[in-house]
């Protein structure tokens, strides 16, 4: 008699902290591609998550988000970090005009116990991929950002959490009635990652 096995990956802590913070590199790019805050021709192509990619060949943005993800994986390790927030504002008058939110909870078992979880790498992969085809298609729902712009990343981490010194203290940069576009999560069965895109909505500001 046929039979078919289902094979699980076991997940561990320190893996789904490396999935997840790797994929907020890899996401960040693809924003910053996606909504022209850099131009075309300083990004390189990749392949990753079975999909073409682009990764910004600036060097200030590589050191940027590499510092970055070192702090992220040490807070999601610790089960410390509940939000990261691409914010991306105007160059001329620092207005916030989109807001990327990737919202994150974290089994507290695994990090209090150190148990391990189990879930196929290739279902992770989907529903990755999932997300970085939203982020790319984003020119068909999201407006035109027809100015020179910059970015910002925003963390939110538990209280107790020491803010580490190449950081600062900083408002949540809101957008005054935004429209929102709820994006796929993901989930390691450790870490689970909620996306949403929120942006100023220029009607508010034709009434």
């Amino acid at each position: 008699m046929a039979s078919r096995t289902v094979s699980k990956d076991i997940i561990t802590l320190r893996g789904s902290t490396a999935i997840v913070s790797e994929f907020f590199g890899y996401a960040a790019n693809s924003i910053l591609y996606n909504r022209g805050v850099y131009p075309e021709e300083t990004f390189g192509r990749v392949k990753k998550y079975g999909l073409p990619l682009l990764l910004s060949q600036d060097e200030g943005v590589k050191t940027f988000i590499s510092n970055l993800n070192k702090q992220l994986s040490e807070w999601l390790e610790a089960g410390k970090l509940q939000r990261i927030v691409l914010v991306i504002m105007s160059k001329a008058t620092n207005e916030v005009l989109e807001r990327w939110n990737f919202s994150i909870e974290t089994d507290g078992e695994v990090v209090e116990k150190g148990v391990s979880r189990e879930k196929s790498d290739k279902e992770i992969m989907r529903e990755i991929q999932a997300i970085m085809r939203q982020i790319a298609s984003s020119i068909t729902y999201l407006p035109c950002l027809d100015e020179p712009c910059i970015f910002d990343v925003l963390a939110y981490t538990d209280t107790d959490v020491a803010v580490p010194f190449t950081w600062t203290e900083s408002d949540p940069k809101l957008i005054a009635n935004p429209q929102m576009v709820k994006l796929h999560s993901f989930d390691t069965k450790i870490h689970k990652v909620d996306t949403m895109v929120s942006y100023k909505n220029d009607e508010w500001d034709d009434q």
